[in-house]
């Protein structure tokens, strides 16, 4: 395993963490080549976490864009951006007679919807690029690529986003694949991290070690974790339709290879000043307690393969990561700038876990 100094030491060099700007609105530190030709995209959705990171890199890079959404969440975002207000179900009109270069689909999770807007769009667009999710996959195997199992769905009808979320997204692909063929893209996410995340599932760790103290660190310390970073997920976005590339993709990260626990989190320690020490709990402790730790998957769990989730692909095809380093320190900046309301939605379980420091200590041998 690569030791803390190293990996830090590498991490940090890489990001220029110490002087790394702040906010939603700060764009990636690497070079800036313009594509030869500016293209029209459309986006579907576009309001939420990803899909303004989509927006501003795309714009950043010259091309023009158009949003299509109910205009009920963050209306007041990207005054500049042509606003096209509908419904995906049965509210597709302001779509018709118009032609764009790709479209972004970031909010079809119902294939019903999807294969609507697709239908509609086929000689509309050149590229359709849709957003899926690692959870289309049969989670209960050592690891994963493009070609793993996927989900089915028992019941062909069902809309139930909360219970089928997984297995919908399947036959989202399908409706994309099958309208557009070889003009269709698939991105397959992971847990996404960074500025704007809603979910806290990597801002969970930034936080609670900035927040100081003696913290549980779940299971071995060789076991992986992944994520993407949103930026690194909007630029090879954004990276695919430039190039016209078509193909399903994973973009799981940060790294090719495996990025241990341990490395994660003492990666994120390095990015604070806070006095903080990690104690490592095994895993059938943590479990017998219920107690679960954002982007850990215990190697028992029945979607244990989703901690193992191969990239090679993605990155074959132009897929990038930026160091942990800036994607804690950018979250954490961003956190802060947060109301208190939001930052209070973050619940960093620290009374659950000081009971479960506490019994780990007793239970051990003197």
């Amino acid at each position: 395993m690569t030791t803390r100094r190293a990996f830090v030491g590498s991490s940090l060099a890489a990001t220029g963490v110490l002087s790394v700007g702040t906010g939603l609105t700060r764009w990636p530190a690497r070079p800036a080549i313009r594509p030869s030709k500016p293209l029209k995209i459309l986006v579907l959705g576009g309001t939420g976490f990803i899909g303004p990171h989509m927006i501003r890199h795309a714009m950043y890079r010259g091309h023009e864009v158009s949003m299509f959404n109910r205009g009920k969440t963050n209306p007041s975002l990207f005054p500049g951006v042509e606003r096209l207000t509908g419904d995906r179900d049965k509210g597709l009109d302001l779509l018709k007679g118009r032609k764009w270069d790709a479209v972004i689909d970031n909010s079809g999770y119902v294939p019903r919807h999807v294969r609507d807007s697709s239908q509609l769009l086929r000689d509309a667009v050149g590229r359709y690029l849709f957003i899926s999710t690692g959870s289309v996959y049969q989670g209960n195997v050592p690891e994963i690529d493009e070609d793993s199992p996927l989900l089915e769905l028992a019941d062909l009808k069902s809309e139930d986003v909360n219970k089928d979320y997984g297995a919908l997204k399947v036959h989202c692909e399908k409706a994309v694949n099958e309208i557009f063929g070889p003009r269709a893209t698939v991105a397959r996410l992971h847990i996404v991290a960074g500025p704007g995340d809603t979910t806290d599932r990597f801002t969970y760790w930034p936080v609670r070690i900035d927040r100081g103290g003696e913290l549980i660190a779940p299971g071995e310390m060789s076991h992986p974790v992944q994520y993407i970073d949103v930026r690194d997920l909007a630029e090879f976005c954004v990276h695919v339709l430039e190039r016209d590339t078509g193909g399903t993709f994973n973009t799981a990260g940060p790294t090719i290879d495996e990025l241990t626990i341990a490395e994660f989190l003492y990666g994120v320690r390095a990015t604070s000043t806070s006095r903080v020490g990690f104690t490592w709990i095994d895993a059938p402790f943590l479990q017998e307690r219920k107690a679960g730790f954002p982007l850990w998957i215990p190697a028992t769990s029945p979607m244990r393969g989703l901690a193992r989730v191969r990239s090679h692909r993605g990155i074959a095809a132009g897929l990038k990561f930026r160091p942990i380093a800036q994607t804690a320190t950018d979250t954490l900046d961003w956190f802060r700038s947060e109301s208190t309301e939001r930052q209070q939605k973050l619940n960093l379980n620290i009374e659950r876990d000081k009971k479960v420091l506490e019994e780990w200590k007793a239970a051990k041998p003197k």
